[in-house]
């Protein structure tokens, strides 16, 4: 057996497993996103971006292609491995950690799709945030795409499975001690693997403490992709917009 849930995001990240079970993420979703999001920050022509926690490079990829210059850090090896292939002049992929800043300063930093509040350490939660202010230009704006917590608590599917690839994935959630948990049970290649997510519920008054503390002024709130207003009970995201 396989027991791999230690720093769950830097193990958990970089199997292939992981790529496998979330394969069906609507990539086209993904991109209106960007688009309205590009569009309503008046980001630059050709304006430099930083995508934080960029996985494989989506994200990092579509920005490139409608213009932007963009640099996708993550701590996942195989991931940035995956996506340096698609590099060119105006798209480069390195292996870094978020807490720390990036050696350089952007028009937008962008923290997408739930890619925050891994950490076991809290402090290192707010250094992400420090590290995003100190990448920032002097016009520059932060995003934090995070889920809505109070939403997803209220929906939670305390268990299911998902077959993908022949591969059978046994998928359970709950919270506990303030983190929204779900482990990853399955049997490949001869061997039983299981995994666990497990991202800090914050809320937007806790998000707004850690901006405060950052030194770092919200600006706008939405609530989905089409940059709707946030409702604490009915949207299913928190999209946050600081410098």
């Amino acid at each position: 057996m396989i027991d791999n849930t230690t720093k769950w995001f830097a193990s958990w990240f970089d199997t292939r497993f992981y790529h496998i079970l979330y394969r069906d993420r609507d990539d086209t979703e993904a991109q209106v996103f960007m688009d309205n999001l590009t569009q309503y920050l008046n980001l630059p022509e050709g304006g430099a971006i930083l995508d934080l926690a960029c996985g494989k490079g989506r994200h990092s990829r579509y920005l490139n292609k409608i213009g932007f210059n963009v640099t996708g850090i993550d701590l996942s090896e195989n991931s940035i491995a995956f996506a340096k292939q698609f590099e060119n002049h105006r798209l480069q992929f390195e292996v870094h950690n978020m807490c720390k800043p990036y050696p350089k300063q952007f028009d937008a930093v962008f923290n997408l799709f739930t890619s925050f509040g891994y950490f076991d350490r809290d402090e290192d939660n707010l250094n992400t945030i420090k590290a995003i202010k100190a990448n920032l230009n002097t016009t520059g704006f932060g995003v934090i795409d995070f889920m809505n917590t109070e939403f997803v608590i209220d929906n939670l599917v305390p268990e299911n499975s998902k077959t993908v690839d022949g591969i059978t994935f046994n998928l359970k959630r709950f919270v506990k001690d303030g983190y929204i948990v779900k482990t990853i049970n399955f049997d490949a290649d001869g061997e039983t693997y299981n995994f666990e997510e497990r991202v800090r519920a914050f809320s937007l008054a806790d998000f707004e403490t850690l901006f405060a503390e950052a030194g770092v002024h919200l600006l706008d709130v939405f609530g989905d992709y089409k940059l709707r207003k946030f409702n604490p009970k009915t949207s299913k995201r928190l999209v946050m917009i600081f410098k």
